[in-house]
């Protein structure tokens, strides 16, 4: 009933169903209007060969990361009703014969569902977009791949938005950090600008942002083919600098990610935020 609650609450303020998602959206009207035409254009000029391919593998790489977004942007909106409950009702939670964990439990498997509904319905419309462009549907292994992609993107998200709720006690302080969190994460995700055109130390904050490990996973499952077609012929070592350029894959030092590599960042990840949230739920007494 709790996990029913937090559903109707969230998707009856459509404000707040909309500004979960407002990070999505500025991505997609800067992908249309500028920044799609912007990373073909750099393309084509370092590559020095026009081709339609180019196209492709920009928009898949630009939205497998909008995806990754959707995964923590709806998670935080969602959260909102928490905060509203703790301002405005927590007394009334408190004193009813209902356990605190349950409660807790309540706002944590309310939340999770709501990001996987939302990350879901980004994943359909980015694969049908892809698809209607000219890519090629993802197969059965690419499919499981996916949706394990979406599970761990929404518990990574989910738990590290839920620790940062407990500090929270206003609906105002919560704004701003939705505010704050939707204008930033694009950049953490490597969208807006590719990750190997940054200086040096902010790369090193996308490659340690956990969040980021979802947009790899998604662009390795959705890009990696047509970036593979597009550089048929290149020495490997040009693919490899590209996989690299555009947050495909992660290079630390000597050692370059992969996708299960990534699977075990998210995974540790949401253990620990969650770890840390119940610690401090049973700290707290308020």
């Amino acid at each position: 009933m709790l996990i029913k609650r937090m559903l109707m609450l969230f998707f009856r303020d459509r404000a707040n169903v909309f500004f979960s998602l407002l990070a999505v959206l500025i991505i997609i009207g800067l992908y249309v209007l500028f920044l799609g035409h912007s990373l073909e254009q750099s393309l084509r000029a370092a590559l020095g060969f026009d081709a339609n391919q180019i196209g492709l593998v920009v928009a898949s790489v630009t939205l497998a990361g909008m995806i990754a977004v959707a995964s923590v942007t709806s998670c935080l909106g969602a959260l909102g009703v928490s905060i509203a409950d703790k301002q405005n009702a927590a007394k009334d939670f408190f004193t009813s014969p209902v356990a605190r964990w349950k409660i807790t439990l309540g706002y944590v498997l309310g939340s999770a569902v709501v990001g996987l509904v939302m990350t879901l319905i980004a994943l359909i419309l980015c694969v049908t977009y892809i698809t209607a462009k000219g890519g090629a549907l993802p197969g059965a292994a690419d499919c499981g791949r996916l949706l394990l992609t979406v599970i761990l993107s929404v518990l990574c998200g989910n738990g590290m938005m839920f620790f940062v709720a407990l500090l929270i006690k206003s609906q105002s302080a919560f704004a701003a950090l939705s505010t704050v969190t939707g204008t930033l994460i694009g950049f953490l995700m490597g969208i807006y600008i590719p990750v190997g055109s940054l200086p040096q130390g902010v790369q090193w904050v996308i490659k340690c942002f956990p969040p980021a490990h979802g947009a790899s996973m998604f662009k390795q499952v959705l890009a990696d083919s047509q970036m593979s077609q597009l550089l048929a012929g290149a020495p490997p070592e040009t693919l490899v600098k590209f996989r690299e350029t555009f947050g495909v894959v992660f290079a630390y030092g000597g050692y370059v990610s992969n996708f299960w590599f990534s699977a075990l960042i998210l995974a540790a990840t949401a253990v620990l935020f969650y770890g840390l949230s119940a610690v401090i739920m049973q700290t707290r007494r308020t």
